[in-house]
């Protein structure tokens, strides 16, 4: 009885992992072509003590190969407590203070934003970011080839050296797997915030952030799954080389088990039924992991039969990894140890999501 219960439950997670295997599969790869550019973009970045990083976005954001005209930067800064020289910049620049209203200072970033925003669409990124020169140009190819009115787009880690960093890569490189394989099904629920596109007629259209303004994170996934709720026609995902952001891995473990914690506590507000159901399916295939192996190590279960659904666990996982580092041209690194400790940092991830709290830039928010 005991093998049945943990053999059904790896199962499941199996064909759900299974399925957004097949989405990556359906997902064609955007080509692309010589285009007049005619979208207006507002790159919108919220920021707060990032004047290490700044310098940077704002240097590969002078790179992009796309008209002056047609582009404007917005810095939000989220009370910053270190002071930042804005330097020139070929496009145009603003830097404004936030204006909060919610317990998100990041929705209130961007809805600050917006108000005074000249430009038809919003794209968003994160102040620890680096974006390539061809990233507008071809979401602009995107949305005059598409009738879309908001555009997700890929995000890729810094490769840098160590079992940290490896371990990072290949936790994102999961998340990237999802969020493709579940455009690819029809069933978009996450998206990431630095590499995320919207009209601003359209952001109005969904009434913004409304609704869950209580929730600090999940600018990007709410407003998305809004969005698929309300119009999916119009929702779409661009997947290309030349449109991939990068952004830097944390330091540390406690950095990274923090922002994890807040990127899980979004799950239990998600309006996609989906996105619920795969977030309980993960956790209940990695809960039933660690399981299987104290039933193991007791006696309890049979060595030949925890070593098969290791196993399985481990071939599924592997092929969504495999497919997603392909298209990013990463190196999977320290995949087996990765393997074997990601079922307890994932489950603790996800229990301390439930009851504790989470530091942010500086700040401490609960679920």
């Amino acid at each position: 009885m005991l093998e049945l219960i943990l053999g059904t439950v790896f199962l499941i997670y199996i064909l759900f992992i299974g399925q957004l295997i097949y989405g990556c599969n359906r997902m064609k790869r955007f080509s692309r072509k010589e285009f007049t550019p005619k979208t207006s973009f507002s790159i919108v970045v919220p920021f707060r003590n990032e004047k290490e990083n700044l310098p940077n976005l704002l240097h590969s954001i002078s790179l992009l190969n796309y008209p002056r005209e047609l582009v404007e930067v917005i810095l939000v800064d989220d009370d910053s407590e270190e002071v930042f020289s804005v330097q020139d910049l070929v496009f145009s620049l603003k830097v404004i203070k936030n204006d909060r209203k919610s317990n998100s200072p990041k929705k209130d970033a961007i809805e600050t934003a917006i108000q005074v925003a000249k430009n038809d669409w919003i794209i968003t990124t994160d102040a620890d970011c680096l974006v390539q020169k061809d990233w507008l140009t071809t979401f602009d190819q995107y949305i005059q080839e598409n009738e879309v009115a908001m555009l997700a787009s890929s995000v890729c880690y810094v490769p840098k050296n160590g079992f940290l960093s490896a371990f990072q890569n290949l936790d994102f490189l999961s998340l990237q797997g999802a969020t493709i394989g579940s455009f690819g099904i029809d069933k978009a629920f996450m998206c990431n915030g630095a590499n995320f596109a919207y009209s601003k007629a359209f952001f109005k259209e969904l009434n913004g952030f409304q609704g869950n303004e209580t929730i600090a994170s999940g600018d990007d996934v709410f407003l998305l799954q809004k969005a698929v709720l309300s119009t999916p026609k119009k929702v779409g995902f661009l997947l290309a080389k030349e449109s991939i952001v990068a952004t830097k891995p944390v330091e540390t473990w406690s950095e990274l088990f923090q922002q994890r914690v807040r990127w899980a506590s979004k799950s239990t507000g998600y309006s996609s039924v989906y996105g619920k159901l795969l977030a309980l399916i993960v956790f209940g295939g990695n809960l039933v992991w660690i399981m299987s192996f104290l039933f193991w190590l007791i006696g309890l279960l049979d060595q030949n039969i925890f070593m098969l659904f290791v196993a399985l666990k481990f071939l599924i996982d592997f092929i969504l990894l495999f497919k997603t580092a392909n298209f990013f041209e990463s190196k999977l690194q320290y995949v087996l140890a990765s393997s074997l400790l990601y079922p307890f940092f994932s489950v603790s991830v996800a229990v301390y999501s439930l009851f504790g709290k989470y530091n942010w830039k500086g700040r401490n928010f609960r679920k």
